[in-house]
């Protein structure tokens, strides 16, 4: 056997055998493998070119049609964003502005949609939406005028990359290259998005000259959007590789519906021999010609025992029954298309069975930490933290908010402790058990776990001290107030008596000076009421 084969790489040098035969089996290129396994060397980019708008209205139109593809999509948005992704700004060194900072956000964000439906959290659901159901999306900072009647001059609006066209590419002149809609300049750096001014797929623009390109400069543009590849500049849709297998899903679902229909209409066809030729005999009732031959078609009512004439003949359709493995069948696509979701199966389908509360604590605790993922390292990086950024620094700009310090010491005032919202567990009793002797054990602070529970801990215990100086402000003693009361709900001793004996919970005695300890020092009553 020779040392090389006849065959050539990509740089004109022979490749060994060794190498060709002794290697991968995933890439040999023998009958098992390759006589049918299509391959291409595709950039992150090229794949994307001319496939990410066919893969946008496939997945568009799955998620409207498709109750799968809908519900999935709901899943991810309510576990990712739930009623929004809150921020605590981390001033430590000045409480009183901290408060005034929180205080003027919560304001804010009520204005920050342009077109003044949302809320910034509801924004947050509708962005986590489209970078799912279209692959990415993109947002506008708008800056207003002083005197526009916002607590702060600067709003957001969600656009739709269908306003960026992929197709488009050029090289300018002054250096700088244009790929995807996206101009970078030498250095990689992104300057600029080259949007329509409207929808490309509206049938009716509010301008005139609309579908013509403008030039937005890379600060004013957010752009959202899951990377799988180094150098990725445009996303996929999260259903991409799912596609065909829910439309395949989809038809099989109809087609087993139609058959039961069919079947339980129980319907038939009418033969007549060849030297019949009168039309169809009153008794099968009212005849309707459909239009789409000269076959006539007839309603048969139920119940009936009907005498046939002379050269007529009832054959009745039968379906084949699949019914048997259909369960199991659909049962394993759904596992799979699940798990190229990265839902669990019983998100995706509904179906809780054979569920218990380990199992669907498993399946949630791997779908849920997949979105924390998403939301620290694409939700809070590409929307949140920059939004936090532009509002404040126009709200120092404009008077909105004093900060003397802010142009020196920007990054001490963009500390932001962002908090989504809490998952709710299977079984939050033992949660909050295993919380609590965490925090026993010194494994977790209370920060963690209020932080984990969705909340501040700063707010929490402000909270707590409101509720108890109102509580003694009106002589109110309340169970769970652990000043007052202990755990079993006995009154705690707050010492102002001194003659008042210590209460002992663990063995019932309330009066401990009276127990006498023996020469080992073991009471001697406690043992003797107990049969020592």
């Amino acid at each position: 056997m020779p040392k090389y084969l006849k065959i050539l790489d990509k740089h004109g040098g022979r490749i060994p055998i060794a190498t060709y035969y002794g290697g991968y089996e995933g890439a040999t290129t023998g009958r098992r493998m390759t006589s049918s396994w299509g391959t291409a060397v595709y950039g992150p980019n090229a794949a994307l070119s001319n496939n990410l708008a066919l893969l946008r209205s496939r997945s568009r139109e799955m998620a409207r049609n498709n109750a799968l593809a809908s519900g999935a999509i709901d899943s991810f948005v309510s576990s990712m964003v739930g009623s929004g992704i809150v921020p605590r700004w981390q001033i430590k060194d000045n409480i009183d502005l901290k408060e005034e900072v929180q205080e003027l956000w919560n304001d804010s964000i009520q204005d920050f949609d342009v077109e003044g439906q949302l809320d910034f959290y509801g924004q947050q659901s509708l962005a986590a939406r489209s970078m799912i159901e279209s692959g990415e999306c993109f947002v506008q900072k708008v800056y207003r005028r002083s005197n526009s009647g916002l607590l702060v001059p600067i709003q957001f609006k969600i656009l739709e990359p269908d306003l960026l066209d992929e197709t488009y590419n050029v090289d300018l002149s002054n250096g700088n290259i244009i790929r995807m809609g996206i101009e970078f300049n030498r250095l990689g750096e992104r300057i600029a998005y080259h949007m329509y001014q409207d929808h490309p797929g509206e049938y009716h623009s509010f301008r005139t000259n609309s579908y013509t390109r403008k030039r937005i400069p890379a600060r004013y543009i957010l752009h959202l959007g899951r990377p799988l590849r180094p150098g990725q500049i445009r996303y996929r849709p999260w259903l991409s590789s799912v596609l065909l297998k829910l439309r395949d899903i989809d038809q099989c679902d109809d087609a087993e519906l139609v058959r039961r229909k069919t079947t339980a209409m129980f319907g038939g066809f009418f033969t007549r021999s060849m030297d019949t030729d009168a039309g169809m005999p009153e008794i099968f009732g009212d005849v309707s010609d459909q239009g789409s031959g000269s076959a006539d078609l007839v309603g048969l009512e139920p119940g009936t025992f009907t005498e046939l004439p002379p050269g007529f003949d009832v054959q009745f359709s039968q379906p084949h029954d699949v019914s048997g493995n259909y369960l199991d069948w659909i049962r394993q696509q759904l596992r799979t298309v699940a798990r190229g979701l990265g839902v669990s199966y019983e998100q995706l389908s509904g179906d809780l069975e054979n569920v218990n509360y380990s199992s669907i604590r498993a399946g949630l605790t791997e779908f849920r930490r997949m979105c924390t993922s998403m939301v620290n390292n694409t939700i809070i990086r590409q929307l949140c933290r920059p939004v936090a950024q532009a509002w404040l620094e126009s709200a120092v700009l404009t008077g909105a908010i004093s900060i003397p310090d802010f142009t020196d010491n920007r990054r001490k005032y963009y500390r932001i402790k962002w908090q989504p919202e809490a998952f709710d567990w299977v079984d939050p009793a033992k949660e909050q058990e295993a919380y609590k002797d965490a925090v026993r054990c010194g494994f977790m602070s209370r920060d963690q776990v209020i932080a984990t529970l969705g909340s501040d801990a700063e707010v929490v215990d402000a909270q707590n001290a409101a509720d108890n100086e109102r509580a003694d402000r009106y002589g109110l003693i309340y169970d769970s107030d652990p000043r007052r009361t202990a755990k079993n709900g006995a009154k705690q001793n707050d010492g102002t008596d001194a003659d008042e004996t210590e209460e002992v919970q663990d063995d019932g005695f309330s009066d401990q000076s009276t127990m006498d300890d023996d020469e080992d020092g073991v009471d001697s009553a406690y043992w003797d009421s107990r049969g020592r």
